[in-house]
This record gives C-alpha cells, sequence and structure tokens, in this order.
C-alpha cells in the first residue's frame, strides 16, 4: 500500500509517497518453476503502471515467464536467490512488436523483456535471469545448415516465418543483407528497450541469452552496472550472443561489468545500410569503465552496424583475457557512417586469440571501389593509451579501402608481445610514440599504401631473425624519431619506395658497441 508523509514547518508542507511493491509469490506466482506465470506479471506490471509505477518483485524461487512487457516507472527486483527462467516455445513470443534487430528495424519476436516508448525502467536485484537459450541456439544452426543446403534458400516457410513476412513485406534491404534475412524469424535479443529513457540495468545475472543479451535501441541516459553475463562460448555454443549492444543510444555508461560471451562482449552500433541512415541517430556520449572480459569474439567492438555513426567513446580500466580481438572497429562499403572521437586507456589484455587491435573498413571482402558517398564509412580521430599485451595471436592491422584510408589514429604508452606484429595498410595520419612492439615472426611494424606515419621512441625488445623492426612500402612521409633500440638489430628500418625523414634516434646495429646517430634539421614551412 501506499504511504504518505505530511511534515508541517511553518507554511511548507512536504509530501513523500512512496509506489507499491507487488510480491509475486504472494500474488500467486509459481516458485517452483513449473506454471507459467507470463499474465500474472504482465498483469501486475499494469496495475502498478495505472497507479504511476512500482516494483514488481520477486523472492527466492525460480519464475517461468515469457515474454514482459516494462512500463513506465516500473522496476523489477530480482531478489539474490531467485531466477526468471524464460519459455523456450517460439510461440509465447508473440505477437510481433517493432525492434531493431541487427541493425534493421523491423516486426519480429518479442525481447524476452521489452519496452517502448517509455521512461524509467529498473532492473535490479542479485537474482539470475535465464534466457533458456539452447534450443533457440539449435534451431539457428539447423536452419542455417537448411539454407546452406538448399543453394541460399529455405525450402518452406513455417507458421512464424510466413507471419513475419507478411509483416515485414516492406521491409528495404541491401543485397549484402538478404542471406542473413533468408531465415525469415529471429531469435529474440533478451533485453531491448526501444525508444526509451532513463534506463538502469544493474547487479543482476543474466544468462543463456537467446541472442544479444542487453540490447538497448533509440533510448538515451542508460546505465548498466554490476551486470554478470555468462552465454557459452563453447558446445552448446551460444552463436551471436553479445554482452552489451547499444544501438543509436546517447549518454550510456557501463561499469563494473563481468561479461563472458558467444560473440562480442561489448559492441556499439548505429544501424545497418539504407535503413540505419533513415534513422540516422548516432551512437553517442558512451563510457566504459571498470569491466572484466573473457571468452567472446571481441572485447570492446564498434560495429559493423554503424551506418548512424559513433561518436564521444571512451573505454577504460578494462582487462581482456581470452577474447579473439581486444579492440575491434569493423565496416565496409555501403555501410557507411563515422566513427570519431574515441579514446581507449588503461588497458590489459591477456590470451589474445587473433588481434589485439582492428581498425577494418573492409570487412565485405567482396566489395569494390565506388566514389565518395553517404555509402563510405569513416574511422577518424581515435587514440589508444596505456595498454599492455601478452600471449597474443597477432598485434592488430589496420586496413582502409581506396577511397578513404583510416585516419587520425595515435598509440602511445603501450607494449605488446605476439606472434605476429601490427600491419597499417592505406592509413594516413597515424602515430606511435613510446611504443615496444614484439614479434616472433616479421617485422613489429609493417606500413603499405600510407602517408605520414609518424614513429617516436618506439623499439623492439625481441627481435627475431635479425628482422628489421619497421618496414615500410609504398609509404609517402614517414618521421622516425627518438628511437633507441634497446637489443641489436641489422636494420631498423627498411624502406621501398618510401620517403622517410630521420630525426634524433639512437639505435644498435650488429651488436651493442656500435651506435648510429643521425641528426636532421627539418625545413620549417610558413
Amino acid at each position: 500500500m501506499k504511504r504518505l508523509f505530511i511534515c508541517v514547518v511553518g507554511l511548507v508542507i512536504a509530501v513523500t509517497a512512496w509506489s507499491r511493491t507487488f510480491n509475486m509469490k504472494e500474488l500467486g506466482a509459481d516458485p517452483r518453476g513449473i506454471e507459467s506465470c507470463t499474465e500474472l506479471i504482465n498483469q501486475t506490471i499494469e496495475k502498478a503502471s495505472s497507479e504511476g509505477g512500482g516494483t514488481i518483485y520477486f523472492p527466492a524461487g525460480v519464475y517461468l515467464t515469457a515474454t514482459i512487457h516494462m512500463k513506465s516507472n516500473i522496476t523489477l527486483y530480482v531478489e539474490s536467490g531467485a531466477v526468471l527462467r524464460f519459455s523456450d516455445r517460439f510461440e509465447d513470443y508473440l505477437p510481433f512488436v517493432k525492434i531493431r534487430w541487427e541493425g534493421t528495424v523491423m516486426n519480429t519476436l518479442s525481447p524476452l523483456i521489452y519496452a517502448h516508448d517509455a521512461e524509467n525502467l529498473t532492473i535490479t536485484g542479485r537474482g539470475t535471469l535465464n534466457g533458456n537459450g539452447f534450443k533457440w541456439w539449435s534451431w539457428e544452426k539447423e536452419t542455417r545448415e537448411l539454407i546452406k543446403k538448399n543453394g541460399g534458400k529455405l525450402p518452406a516457410l513455417n507458421k512464424l516465418q510466413r507471419m513475419w513476412e507478411e509483416a515485414n513485406e516492406d521491409l528495404e534491404i541491401s543485397d549484402y543483407y538478404k542471406p542473413s534475412l533468408e531465415r525469415r524469424m529471429f531469435r529474440p535479443p533478451f533485453i531491448q528497450f526501444y525508444e526509451c529513457n532513463n534506463v538502469l540495468i544493474e547487479n543482476v545475472k543474466i544468462v543463456n541469452s537467446p541472442f544479444w543479451t542487453i540490447n538497448p535501441a533509440f533510448c538515451d541516459n542508460v546505465t548498466v552496472h554490476g551486470v554478470t553475463i555468462y552465454n557459452p562460448s563453447k558446445d552448446p555454443k551460444g552463436p551471436n550472443t553479445d554482452g552489451i549492444n547499444p544501438s543509436s543510444c546517447r549518454n550510456v555508461r557501463i561499469s563494473d561489468c563481468f561479461i563472458s560471451v558467444g560473440d562480442d562482449c561489448i559492441t556499439i552500433k548505429s544501424g545497418r545500410d539504407a535503413d540505419g541512415r533513415k534513422y540516422g541517430k548516432a551512437c553517442e556520449n558512451i563510457t566504459i569503465t571498470n569491466c572484466v572480459m573473457l571468452s567472446g569474439h571481441g572485447g570492446v567492438v564498434i560495429g559493423s552496424e554503424m551506418s548512424g555513426g559513433v561518436r564521444r567513446v571512451t573505454i577504460s580500466n578494462c582487462v581482456f583475457d581470452g577474447t579473439d580481438s581486444g579492440i575491434r572497429l569493423k565496416s565496409s562499403r555501403g555501410r557507411g557512417g563515422v566513427v570519431e572521437e574515441l579514446r581507449v586507456d588503461n588497458i590489459v589484455m591477456k590470451n589474445i586469440q587473433r588481434n589485439a587491435f582492428i581498425f577494418d573498413l573492409f570487412y565485405d571482402k567482396e566489395s569494390k571501389v565506388e566514389p565518395v558517398s553517404e555509402r563510405t564509412p569513416v574511422f577518424r580521430n581515435i587514440h589508444l593509451s596505456n595498454i599492455t599485451g601478452s600471449d597474443i595471436k597477432q598485434i592488430g592491422y589496420i586496413k582502409g579501402i581506396e577511397e578513404m584510408p583510416v585516419q587520425g589514429l595515435s598509440f602511445s604508452n603501450i607494449n605488446m608481445k605476439a606472434e605476429v606484429g601490427f600491419i597499417v595498410d592505406i592509413a594516413e595520419d597515424i602515430r606511435f610514440d613510446n611504443v615496444d612492439f614484439s614479434s616472433q615472426t616479421g617485422s613489429p611494424w609493417q606500413f603499405s599504401k600510407c602517408k605520414q606515419i609518424v614513429l617516436n621512441n618506439v623499439r623492439s625488445k625481441y627481435p627475431v631473425n635479425q628482422q628489421p623492426i619497421v618496414t615500410f612500402e609504398d609509404v609517402d612521409n614517414a618521421i622516425i624519431n627518438n628511437c633507441f633500440q634497446m637489443t641489436p638489430v641489422k636494420d631498423f628500418y627498411k624502406a621501398n619506395n618510401s620517403h622517410i625523414i630521420e630525426g634524433h634516434n639512437y639505435w644498435k646495429k650488429e651488436s651493442f658497441k656500435s651506435v648510429s646517430y643521425t641528426h636532421l634539421t627539418l625545413p620549417t614551412t610558413s
């Protein structure tokens, strides 16, 4: 019941009202996880909403439910010892609702927890949300195999697939995306709040998501704090079970989370191709801090759905241990969108299975050169500092496209040891300052088709087989300055068809006794 307090001081009257807490067990929800309580939960949310809001409280127990549709001013409180176990009957997620699925707005099965055009939404407590995704994952695998065996097409559509086709007959998609939509029915995200404001998700544990786990779309003021997300990365593997994926959201704070999933841990997105550009809403003002990420395709990823743009992002104080990649930006021709104003600081990487850093504008390897237009993706003004990495397959790579080089990246105070070094292809204005890269094979730095490269105080502690520390191929205006190679190498750098300027350098050749010193005064320009 509501409690009302009236305090009279002089002529001032202060009134405080507390919203009701609805104890789902007392209201008749089965705590054994046998009888579904979907209808009871949603009726209780409607009742609380009619009273201005309230808390839907789950004490210890297991509660079987399907989709939960939240309203403004509603809190889901899942107590420690309580589990919300979601149905794996696909029909339980009807009727279709409007969501953004993999960067395209469509009508499809409802997310497990969903809200549209609401505000002041909270999911909290120390309990567990179990998406029960195993049946969804099996369906995905079987459907993909069926499409592949049938030459890229489904041989027949089931009831849900026919419903999806009728509900999305006006959907416009690019040729690149058509194979993805051939399934005609899609696993729902676990949590998607669509066009909502003031969202808080904290402290809960989320497991076995059917698809992306926390996926707010077109939201403002989103906080995800202290959340644990676990989706299996090995058999039975949960495919595409990303952890936290804000899409075209503003003012997002992600902090103190533990994430181990079957795809990317955290991904920032803003829509796919023409559909994303139609909405034209960037993902912006994003902070990610104090997170630990284990299994996953990437630690923090931007793209590849980034047609609305991504800007003003900070990533700090995180540990990536066992992910396929660390920091990964990916896009392709046709996607469009600008990724800019990104800062990455104070990161430790360990046991990275593929690349510590990826900046890839050539994600669609079948794309061809085309004139610069709204279809052209852009990466620029990105800065990384204070990063340590070991047990890494490859330090990483930058891959621009001929009509749009990757631009304006800086790396400072970084030490990395890997099997393969850092490869830069089609980029300009790339800077390295106080960076130690060591690779077991090949040169730690390899540049091709680049402009305006600055290497200041760079070195390699573990050169192998007398490989040069840096190689240049078709590079215009590279500056090497203040470099001191601590272990001997025959050649600090090799260049082919490149213009290299040496500043103040101290590097050792052949042995510790020989030191080469060059002082070159550069002309000034007005």
